[in-house]
C-alpha cells in the first residue's frame, strides 16, 4: 500500500509553513476511522493568532492532484469549495485552543488521503502545513499495533574494519502504516542523517527498518531512534535507546578478550538475519499452498463438468 505521507507533487507541500507572522502546524501524524465515523483533524495556529487568520484546507489523494475543500476567512465566514458537497467537511475556528479543524462526517473509503491546512504569506503566495493522513477502515483492531521496536547493534567486526558501526532499529506490528522514524544523539535536539527502509505489510500490520551509521568518534555516545506514530502508548514519540558500543562491550564481565565480543555481535545479527530468512521462507510456502489449492480447485471443477 502506497503510503499517504509521500512527497506532494507540488514542492511546497511536506514542510512546516510560517505565514507571515503565522506558524501552521498539525500534530497528528496521522488519524485511523472506521467507515461511518467522524473524523476531527488539528491545525495548530502559532506566532499569530487563529481569529485574524483565513485558513484553507486541502485533500490530496495517492496519485491524484490535490483540491481545495473547504476555508474559513479572518472574518469568520466559511466556506466550501465548489464541487464539494456541502454536508461533508465542516471547518471550525477555536480560539482559546489556537486551533483550526477540519471535521469529515460519515468517512468512507475513498476519504483516504492526506489532508492539509494552509494560509496566505501576504497576498501573493499560500503555504502548506506538515498534513495529516486520514486512514478509513473496515477493520478496527483491539490489540496494541504501536511500532514494536527491536534494536541491533553494530558488530566489533565493523567498527575495527570501517571504524564505524551502524545501529539498526525494527519495528513490528504496527497499524496504520503511517510512520516517522528519525535519529539523534541523547540530549540533543540535532537530527542526524539516517536511512529509512520500505514500510512492508506483515497479514494485517506492518513493519519498517531504520539505521544509523555512527562515526567511531560517536560510538561510546548513546543514539536515540525516535518513532513517532498515532498509536503509540500515551500518545508520546517513541525514543529507543541504543547505548554506546564500547560500554555495551566492557560492561559484560564475561566479555574477556575480543573472541568473544565479536562472537555476542555476530550471534545478535544472526539472529536478525535468521528472523528475514524465515519470514520470506513462510511467504514462500504461502504460495505453493494457494496455487496447489487454486489448482485442485480447477481440476475438481473440470472433472466435475466432464
Amino acid at each position: 500500500m502506497l503510503s499517504l505521507l509521500q512527497a506532494p507533487a507540488l514542492a511546497v507541500l511536506g514542510a512546516l509553513c510560517v505565514c507571515g507572522a503565522v506558524h501552521l502546524e498539525q500534530p497528528q501524524l496521522s488519524s485511523t476511522k472506521a467507515l461511518s465515523k467522524t473524523a476531527r483533524l488539528e491545525c495548530v495556529v502559532s506566532e499569530g493568532t487563529v481569529s485574524a487568520s483565513s485558513i484553507y484546507w486541502y485533500q490530496e489523494r495517492p496519485g491524484e492532484v490535490i483540491q481545495l475543500l473547504a476555508y474559513v476567512l479572518s472574518n469568520d465566514t466559511v466556506r466550501t469549495a465548489p464541487g464539494i458537497a456541502p454536508n461533508k467537511f465542516e471547518v471550525d475556528k477555536i480560539p482559546e485552543a489556537s486551533t483550526c479543524t477540519l471535521t469529515i462526517h460519515n468517512v468512507e473509503k475513498q476519504d483516504s488521503a492526506t489532508y492539509y491546512c494552509a494560509s496566505w504569506e501576504g497576498n501573493y503566495k499560500k503555504l502548506f502545513s506538515n498534513g495529516t493522513a486520514l486512514v478509513v477502515t473496515d477493520k478496527i483492531h483491539d490489540a496494541d499495533v504501536s511500532p514494536k521496536p527491536t534494536i541491533f547493534l553494530p558488530s566489533i567486526a565493523e567498527t575495527n574494519l570501517h571504524k564505524a558501526g551502524t545501529h539498526l532499529c525494527l519495528l513490528e506490528n504496527f497499524f496504520p502504516d503511517v510512520i516517522k522514524v528519525y535519529w539523534k544523539e541523547k540530549d540533543s535536539d540535532k537530527i542526524l542523517e539516517s536511512q529509512q527502509g520500505d514500510t512492508m505489510k506483515t497479514n494485517d500490520t506492518y513493519m519498517k527498518f531504520s539505521w544509523l551509521t555512527v562515526p567511531e568518534t560517536s560510538l561510546d555516545k548513546e543514539h536515540l531512534c525516535v518513532v513517532k506514530h498515532e498509536n503509540n502508548k500515551g500518545g508520546a514519540d517513541q525514543e529507543i535507546l541504543f547505548p554506546p558500543v564500547k560500554k555495551v562491550v566492557t560492561d559484560i564481565p564475561c566479555l574477556k578478550d575480543g573472541k568473544d565480543a565479536l562472537w555476542l555481535q555476530l550471534t545478535n545479527t544472526s539472529a536478525y538475519y535468521t528472523y528475514l530468512l524465515l519470514f520470506l521462507k513462510s511467504m514462500v510456502y504461502f504460495g505453493i499452498i494457494a496455487f496447489s489449492l487454486v489448482r485442485r480447485t480447477t481440476v475438481c471443477s473440470s472433472g466435475k463438468r466432464s
